[in-house]
């Protein structure tokens, strides 16, 4: 990792050291993308199977993963990794259930009724890496809050061979139509539709840089579908002081790293005997990993920033906007008003960003890329529509109805103000 001196940069070359680098081939994976979608729009299903052909590491010719394919799977799996999944789904379940927000119905002057109301998305997608490291995660963090809203159809798309773990946490998050298929491809297919797999109004979930760039272009084309939120390469950014326990922080930067090569790992400290610790740690751990030559990768184009004082240090992770912010400093929860611009903070040295991926409660899908500034993690809202609705009475008319005309007057939209003044006169000359 590059430790850098904060205060010995100057604010262009600060700006630079906190810029993403740029995703590798954006041009060449936007052709490719645009020709899976258009295949798949084009023939459907037949699509899909050359497509599974082509990449796929097990190609099927039936789509949809049935009961019988899924019975088997949740067979094979110990009681272990059931209750494990079981008792996340019920952390997870309760947090979001708790994000039910109740009618609004404001008077906002006499007889004049508004309220905000919700109701769910009709039809999402939910798609679920697999690849050298399948999420079940992920299934339980998109079909939980699914369930929840009150989705009707919920559809699950991931590469094949589908996961054990992936099918049994989709049974167990009541998902029921769940289709092996990965890629770029997947997402077009729930995008659009195809003779097996049926359209969605909005997409959910990670992928790699194909499955990215599928997301941005269907959101961009009206018949396509929604999506979630725009991302990029997992991230994590570590604030750490000298009471900072340095195999706690090394941990929780590998565990970032291992996602894959160009994962981004930082750590901001204000103590350089830290930095040398933390260092020292992770050379040690990685040789433990399974995962230690992605891990490395990562680290190989990671950073130690240190910085003079804590306020600083939040200064940095604002500009940075990661993706998980953990806090390991003496309070860490005095820095909380003074941090913006996370998608998920993680306080203390008991709480490692693994609580947060699994099982504590929160989602795990979250803004990437420095999107943090505007995007929020995904919760309830992100699978429901708010709408508002708006009642008055002769009451409300009568008093709304003059202010109405006179805006409306001032912009020269007189449809608009007849639209009042008709009422207004009707109930002048006593009807209703």
């Amino acid at each position: 990792m590059q430790t850098l001196i904060w205060k010995t940069l100057s604010p262009a070359q600060q700006a630079d050291v906190l810029t993403r680098p740029a995703l590798n081939d954006e041009a060449d994976i936007g052709a490719v993308v645009r020709d899976i979608i258009a295949a798949v729009r084009g023939r459907g299903d037949e699509a899909l199977r050359e497509l599974g052909l082509r990449f796929e590491r097990a190609p099927r010719e039936q789509l949809r993963v049935s009961e019988a394919e899924t019975d088997a799977a949740c067979a094979r799996l110990g009681d272990d990794i059931k209750d494990a999944i079981n008792a996340a789904i019920n952390n997870i379940r309760t947090f979001h259930a708790a994000q039910v927000q109740p009618i609004v119905r404001v008077e906002t002057q006499p007889g004049v009724i508004c309220e905000l109301r919700t109701q769910p998305i009709s039809r999402v997608g939910l798609y679920v890496p697999g690849g050298s490291a399948p999420l079940p995660s992920t299934v339980m963090m998109l079909s939980i809050p699914a369930a929840i809203a009150g989705c009707r159809e919920v559809v699950l798309c991931t590469p094949s061979p589908a996961s054990d773990e992936i099918l049994f946490a989709a049974r167990a998050c009541g998902v029921r139509q769940v289709f092996a298929i990965g890629g770029a491809q997947a997402i077009a297919a729930m995008a659009y539709g195809t003779e097996s797999i049926p359209k969605v109004d909005k997409i959910f979930g990670p992928g790699n840089a194909y499955v990215t760039e599928a997301k941005g272009q269907v959101s961009r084309d009206w018949r396509g579908a929604a999506i979630d939120m725009p991302a990029g390469p997992s991230e994590v950014l570590v604030i750490a002081d000298e009471s900072a326990n340095a195999a706690f922080v090394a941990a929780d930067l590998l565990s970032q790293a291992e996602h894959g090569p160009d994962s981004q790992v930082v750590l901001v400290t204000t103590s350089p005997r830290l930095a040398d610790a933390i260092s020292g740690e992770i050379k040690a751990q990685l040789t433990r990993l399974s995962r230690r030559d992605i891990a490395a990768k990562a680290l190989g184009s990671s950073l130690v920033i240190l910085c003079d004082s804590l306020d600083e240090a939040c200064a940095i992770s604002n500009a940075y906007a990661p993706e998980h912010l953990i806090v390991q400093t003496e309070a860490p929860r005095d820095l909380l008003d003074r941090l913006e611009n996370a998608g998920s903070i993680f306080l203390g040295a008991w709480t490692p960003e693994s609580v947060g991926d699994y099982a504590s409660g929160t989602n795990h899908t979250l803004p990437t890329y420095g999107y943090a500034r505007t995007c929020s993690s995904l919760g309830l809202a992100d699978y429901q529509r708010r709408y508002t609705v708006q009642e008055l009475s002769v009451e409300g008319i009568q008093g709304l109805g003059p202010i109405v005309q006179r805006i409306a007057e001032a912009e020269g939209l007189d449809a608009h103000k007849n639209a009042v003044t008709l009422r207004l006169k009707a109930l002048q000359k006593g009807l209703s």
